[in-house]
């Protein structure tokens, strides 16, 4: 089944950065709209300055109202604060993004709860973690991490784990692009049967004021 994926991100107060990127099950202009709907509540709620967990909690009970019943949407929700490092998150039923330490080690974020649209009442636990300036991070669409070799053998989080790791100093764009050929080679092929979509986050410590 073919999904609609959609990224945002978005500056708010205090040169923080929202970052969201969903995924609607569901194939065409229902699943298009779907995101729309989704992106346009999520906006709102931005506004209200909700923390983490009840910003999603609430968008549940919206997309559980208006979506079809048939339809769920993954999404992965972060606020991030580029002075201190520290990103708050939720992930609802979305693949767990990659925080490549500058030490070697590689962390899942996993806190948050189930994909949004299922149940209700459903709630959410929000995570947190401390982004350093030798660090890196990623969040990506399912596309990445199941695409297929010939033999039906997906590239997996290892294969993006394995291309992050192989990449860490290169500059964002040189390190999306290696991660995109790595995908290609792994499937022979350039074609995919979903979008292939990743952000990466790296955080800058500015130069001393008059240096």
């Amino acid at each position: 089944e073919l999904r609609r994926g959609e990224l945002e991100a978005l500056p708010i107060d205090e040169g923080r950065l929202v970052i969201a990127l969903g995924d609607v099950a569901g194939k065409g202009s229902p699943a298009a709209l779907l995101m729309a709907l989704l992106l346009a509540m999520l906006r709102t709620l931005v506004d209200e300055k909700l923390e983490p967990a009840d910003l999603i909690t609430r968008l549940n009970v919206q997309v559980c109202r208006h979506a079809p019943g048939t339809r769920f949407i993954t999404l992965f929700y972060a606020v991030f604060d580029p002075r201190t490092g520290n990103l708050t998150y939720v992930s609802a039923g979305h693949m767990p993004p990659l925080l490549l330490r500058g030490a070697g080690t590689c962390e899942r974020l996993t806190d948050g709860g189930i994909s949004l649209g299922m149940f209700e009442h459903s709630t959410y636990t929000t995570g947190h973690v401390v982004i350093g300036p030798d660090d890196l991070f990623a969040v990506y669409s399912d596309g990445i991490t199941e695409a297929e070799d010939p033999k039906g053998i997906p590239f997996d989080e290892i294969g993006l784990e394995t291309a992050l790791k192989a990449n860490h100093h290169d500059s964002l764009s040189a390190i999306g692009a290696a991660v995109l050929r790595a995908v290609e080679r792994h499937t022979d092929e350039r074609r995919f049967a979903d979008d292939l979509t990743i952000l990466l986050l790296r955080r800058t410590i500015p130069a001393p004021a008059g240096v």
